[in-house]
């Protein structure tokens, strides 16, 4: 019990640092700026449980694959998501500057919140990090189980602050501003990859 437990916690508490500066984090900060933020909340988590079932099955299948193929695909993707969010941002700042009023956001039922959020997170989340991260420490022997819900409670709780702190952030710091932000983390790390390959 005592190994489950530190397999469960072990995975929980790598995962939580690797989903902060991550696209995961940024996507659930935007998606809880349109929906509500419990059904937003609901999607996100359950694509981050179907996510979690395919990496802890991918686990064994990982160690097949050369260490420098993974590791310049996860390049790839953080350099693909730094672009994508600094084009964004550059929109965003666009809009911020435009006299145009923001029109509101229109109103959204909950289960089309839930599957817009699902569809979003379980799209994004192929190949990141933390589905590598969990197929890695299932692939080294970790418990598959305990693996499993560490990653998943690890994902639930960022998320959950992502959608708490969506909409205190955005009343304070511009939506430009943050996606800068995350494109510079997303840049920074893809180049620690690249520098670790």
């Amino acid at each position: 019990m005592i190994s489950f437990l530190a397999t469960l916690g072990t995975a929980f508490i790598l995962i939580v640092p690797v989903e902060l500066p991550d696209k995961t984090f940024i996507a659930t900060l935007m998606l809880s700026t349109r929906y509500k933020p419990w059904p937003v909340w609901i999607g996100v988590t359950a694509a981050f449980f179907v996510q979690c079932l395919v990496a802890v099955a991918a686990g064994k299948l990982i160690t097949l694959l050369p260490h420098d193929i993974v590791q310049w695909a996860v390049v790839a993707l953080f350099t693909i998501g730094a672009i994508v969010l600094f084009r964004s941002a550059h929109q965003s700042r666009a809009d911020e500057m435009s006299d145009a009023p923001t029109p509101p956001p229109p109103t959204r039922s909950n289960l089309r919140a839930a599957t817009a959020s699902f569809l979003v997170l379980f799209a994004a989340e192929w190949g990141d990090l933390s589905q590598l991260l969990t197929a890695g420490l299932v692939a080294r022997g970790g418990n598959p189980v305990a693996v499993f819900l560490g990653s998943w409670f690890g994902l639930a709780a960022v998320s959950g602050a992502a959608v708490v702190l969506g909409r205190v952030i955005l009343k304070r710091i511009r939506l430009s501003i943050v996606r800068y932000v995350a494109s510079a983390v997303c840049l920074v790390l893809a180049v620690v990859t690249a520098l670790a390959v």
